[in-house]
């Protein structure tokens, strides 16, 4: 059955149109004119909104898998086959997928389970393993100084991620500056002012059309002066081809290294949940180009392929550090591999 779901499938799971890479979005990031921040939920309460987040993903995956096991009376391959489907469709990505399942074919061996609804704490456990491969889920911001880096092409929610980090910093008490690195994209260096205005921290721009690198030296220079905590650097998201993307970015590290080489530094990648295998060839050709130390999903609570958070973590080995699950101030959270799969089986 395998087989035949992959071939029907094959033009939707194989070829990923790489103008998604290149693409400009002019309708991106809208930021809500009349947005409240909210206070800091408790841990409850920021697992209460990762559950409701992830409401379409538990759909998705885990009711799906359900309904499976319940019109099963024994394990054989027929139920495996079923499993997988759910798996694929979900964009927790082929070679994921069958990692999973024969991995919990082993465990159904060696342990000696006959029990259909032993296969469920199963499926749980094995994700939860393939969630924790990864250390270090947590960003690295101390000791100060440190720089944050944010990548990733236009409409994924670049703006969005930097101007709640902002805010979710400042709010620790840091001391924190953005430096507007994307002068190519219309409006963005004025989107990430409101945002800077919004969080109360300053930021560094130039005119639209300036080089994003000299936007980033001038950022690191008024960081420096000003004994700032955190820069958080924006950077452009137009691409053109995997030669630019690579040729701009390296200048920028370049900068980095030459001129802050003392400070802490985390390169972000975000992508968009909602494109599904499409955000994990973003992640593996931004990893081709720099050194990402971590990876922000957004948009996590409009899309029921929550699974692709397995296939980025699983196929690229690097940490999923921060989601989104929500349009609030404190929707962007760090990502815990427990809490995760633990909202979606709940």
């Amino acid at each position: 059955m395998f087989k035949s779901f992959f071939k029907k499938n094959k033009k939707e799971k194989n070829i990923i149109n790489e103008e998604v890479i290149n693409e400009e979005v002019i309708d991106e990031e809208e930021i809500q004119e009349k947005e409240d921040f909210e206070e800091t939920p408790s841990k409850a309460g920021l697992f209460s909104k990762l559950k409701s987040g992830l409401e379409k993903t538990k759909k998705g995956i885990t009711d799906k898998v359900d309904n499976i096991l319940k019109s099963y009376r024994k394990i054989d391959e027929e139920l495996f086959e079923e499993l997988e489907e759910v798996l694929i469709t979900a964009d927790v990505g082929v070679e994921t997928t069958l990692r999973i399942i024969e991995d919990v074919k082993d465990k159904v061996k060696e342990r000696k389970l006959t029990e259909v609804s032993d296969i469920r704490n199963l499926l749980k456990e094995e994700l939860t393993e393939i969630l924790t491969e990864v250390e270090e889920n947590e960003l690295n911001i101390t000791p100060s100084p440190a720089i944050v880096l944010v990548v990733g092409v236009n409409g994924v929610g670049k703006t969005t991620t930097i101007g709640k980090l902002a805010y979710r910093f400042r709010r620790e008490g840091k001391k924190v500056l953005i430096a507007a690195g994307d002068t190519f994209r219309a409006a963005a260096i004025e989107q990430l002012e409101e945002w800077s205005n919004r969080a109360n921290v300053d930021i560094i721009s130039h005119n639209e059309g300036s080089d994003p690198a000299a936007v980033i030296f001038d950022g690191i220079q008024a960081a420096k002066a000003r004994n700032t905590d955190i820069l958080i650097c924006d950077t452009a998201g137009r691409l053109h081809n995997k030669k630019n993307l690579m040729n701009e970015l390296n200048k920028i590290f370049r900068i980095v290294d030459r001129e802050y080489s003392n400070a802490v530094k985390e390169v972000l990648l975000v992508v968009d949940a909602t494109t599904g295998q499409n955000a994990v060839l973003q992640a593996k050709l931004f990893k081709e180009a720099c050194d990402i130390s971590g990876i922000v999903l957004t948009k996590l609570d409009g899309t029921a392929k929550g699974g692709v958070v397995l296939a980025v973590q699983s196929e690229l080995k690097v940490p999923v550090k921060l989601v989104g699950v929500g349009e609030g101030i404190n929707d962007l959270q760090d990502f815990n591999p427990e809490d995760f799969v633990n909202a979606i089986f709940e």
